[in-house]
C-alpha cells in the first residue's frame, strides 16, 4: 500500500510540474488508481489512511481507563453476598430459535443473560487467585458444560455469553465522541488446566454500532479478543494465542503467543473517528499507550455508538466436558464527561 501511495503522488507531482505522463506511465497511473479505489470501496472513505499512507499513532488512541468511570456501570465483585439468579432454562435463540425469557440476572442487576446465547452453567463470586488486584477479595467465576441447546449436546464447539449492562444501565448507549473505554483483568490459567481442544475459549466482547461505507447505520457487530488454545499433538505442546476481532475485512487474527499465564489486563477504547483500539498487558497494572496491539475498523465500520460489554466462554458441548475455568474481576467502562450519561436510574434485578 505505501508502494501504491508513492506511485500516485509521484505522478500528481510530474503533473503539478507541467511535465507530460507518457501513455506507459499514463496506464500505470491508471492502474494504480484503480488499485486504491478497490481498496477504499471495499472498507470505506477513510481507510485508506489506516492500511498503510498515513500511520496511526499511539497518542490518537485513548488509552483503556484514562478518562472518568461510568456511573452505576461495572463490578468489583467485593460484596460477599454477590449471587446471580440463572433462571434455567437458559437461552439458545442463536441455535434452535428458542429464547427463554426471562433469562438469568444478577442480584445487584448489573449482569444479564443475553437472548441469542445462554449464561455460562457456573456464574460465581470466588476469592480472588494471587496476585489479583490489591485489595481485591472476591472475582467472578464463568464456566459451561452445555454450551449449545440446553440438555443436547452435539459435540459442536459453541459458546455462552455474559452480559454486564451499559445502556440498560444508563439509559443510552454511550457516543465514541465520548472515548469510550472498557478494562478487565482476566486469570489465564495454567496451560494444562484447560480444555483440551484446539478453538477460542474465552471472549471479552463489545455490542457496538456504526457506519458502513455508504454511511449508513451498521447493525450491532461485537469487536473484541478471544484466548485461544491451539491443543497441539503428540510431539508439539499446548500453545494459547490472544486473537483479535476484527481486522477490516472482517477475519480474526491471532496477534500474540501467550507466554505468561495468571492475571492479563485487557482493555478496548473507542475513538471519536471510529476506530477500536486493543490493548492487552500481562499483569494487573493498569494500561498505558505501550500496551496497544491493534486498532481497526473491524469490518470496515466507523463505530459510532458504545452499547454493552461481554464475556463469552466455549467448550466443545460434547456433554462431558467443561470449558476451562475462568475468572474476571473488576471490569469497568470509563468515558470522558461520563457523570452526565447517566439518564434515568438504573434498574435492579429486573428482567430485560
Amino acid at each position: 500500500m505505501p508502494s501504491i501511495c508513492q506511485g500516485i503522488g509521484s505522478s500528481f507531482a510530474a503533473l503539478r510540474r507541467g511535465d507530460r505522463l507518457t501513455p506507459r506511465t499514463s496506464r500505470r497511473f491508471a492502474r494504480r488508481v484503480e488499485m486504491l479505489r478497490g481498496v477504499a470501496t471495499a472498507t470505506f472513505a477513510g481507510l485508506v489512511l489506516a492500511v498503510g499512507c498515513v500511520p496511526y499513532t499511539s497518542a490518537a488512541a485513548p488509552v483503556p481507563g484514562s478518562s472518568v468511570p461510568v456511573p452505576l456501570v461495572g463490578d468489583d465483585f467485593e460484596d460477599p453476598n454477590w449471587s446471580y439468579d440463572q433462571r434455567l432454562p437458559k437461552n439458545s435463540a442463536d441455535v434452535d430459535g428458542r429464547a427463554r425469557n426471562p433469562g438469568g440476572r444478577s442480584l445487584n442487576g448489573r449482569w444479564y443473560e443475553g437472548t441469542d446465547r445462554g449464561q455460562p452453567d457456573v456464574v460465581r463470586r470466588v476469592s480472588t487467585p494471587e496476585g489479583g488486584l490489591p485489595g481485591s477479595t472476591g472475582s467472578l467465576l464463568i464456566a459451561s458444560q452445555f454450551t449449545g441447546v440446553p440438555g443436547k449436546p452435539d459435540g459442536k464447539r459453541a459458546q455462552d455469553d455474559l452480559f454486564l449492562g451499559v445502556r440498560e444501565r444508563i439509559g443510552r448507549s454511550i457516543p465514541v465522541s465520548r472515548s469510550p473505554s472498557v478494562v478487565v483483568r482476566v486469570f489465564v490459567p495454567p496451560l494444562e488446566e484447560w480444555e483440551a481442544a484446539t478453538g477460542s475459549s474465552f471472549g471479552f466482547r463489545t455490542t457496538v454500532r456504526g457506519l458502513n461505507e455508504k454511511k449508513k447505520e451498521t447493525e450491532p457487530y461485537w469487536p473484541g479478543m478471544f484466548f485461544r488454545l491451539n491443543a497441539g499433538g503428540r510431539s508439539r505442546p499446548p500453545v494459547a494465542q490472544l486473537v483479535i476481532r476484527a481486522s477490516e475485512p472482517g477475519g480474526d487474527y491471532t496477534k500474540m503467543t501467550i507466554k505468561e499465564t495468571g492475571w492479563w489486563t485487557l482493555g478496548m477504547s473507542f475513538s471519536p473517528d471510529g476506530r477500536v483500539h486493543y490493548f492487552a498487558r500481562p499483569g494487573v497494572d493498569d494500561l498505558t499507550s505501550a500496551d496497544r496491539i491493534a486498532s481497526h475498523y473491524p469490518y470496515g465500520f466507523q463505530c459510532t455508538q458504545f452499547i454493552n460489554v461481554f464475556f463469552d466462554v466455549f467448550n466443545s458441548n460434547d456433554g462431558r466436558r467443561w470449558s476451562t475455568n475462568w475468572v474476571i474481576d473488576d471490569p469497568t467502562v470509563y468515558a470522558s464527561g461520563a457523570e452526565n450519561l447517566v439518564r434515568r436510574p438504573a434498574p435492579r434485578g429486573k428482567t430485560r
